[in-house]
């Protein structure tokens, strides 16, 4: 698998400085094979991502399906969270 970084544009500011440019993800729709899952403490993002995907860095996935936005990898204790299971498809659309 690829990292979802692999296609991103470089875009050069006026310092030198290289940064990857802003990036949007693709609409995740529901599908029957979503699973749901109810967090228990010490569940992250990244760590569910390991543990459905065998891939930390897919956390945007799960992220993203959930509209989860500028928050901690943290979950608080009880969050339903919808996992995508189809997460070779996702990562693949967004890196056309």
């Amino acid at each position: 698998m690829s990292s979802r970084y692999e296609n991103n544009k470089i875009k050069k500011l006026k310092n030198g400085k290289q940064v990857y440019r802003s990036k949007i993800y693709p609409d995740i729709p529901l599908k029957d094979s979503d699973i749901y899952i109810v967090t228990q403490t010490g569940d992250r993002l990244d760590s569910l991502a390991y543990e459905y995907y065998g891939n930390s860095t897919y956390w945007w996935i799960i992220s993203t399906a959930n509209n989860i936005h500028d928050a901690p990898l943290a979950l608080k204790d009880g969050t339903i969270l919808r996992i995508p299971i189809d997460y070779v498809d996702i990562v693949n659309q967004i890196n056309k």
